[in-house]
């Protein structure tokens, strides 16, 4: 499954954008939006996240 994105909790940081190996996360309006088709469910994402705004589900 796909990462997904708390846009409630998610800061902005962009750390998830930079720790994706497949280049899967982008930024819009300041919140990090995973590409669903090019996420390899590897979890990088979700440990460099430093407000736990990402899960795997």
């Amino acid at each position: 499954m796909p990462a997904v994105v708390n846009k409630d909790t998610c800061t902005g940081c962009g750390a998830c954008v930079d720790s994706c190996p497949v280049e899967a996360i982008s930024m819009q309006d300041d919140v990090a939006v995973v590409d669903e088709g090019a996420c390899v469910d590897c979890g990088a994402c979700v440990d460099e996240c430093p407000v736990e705004a990402i899960s795997m589900e």
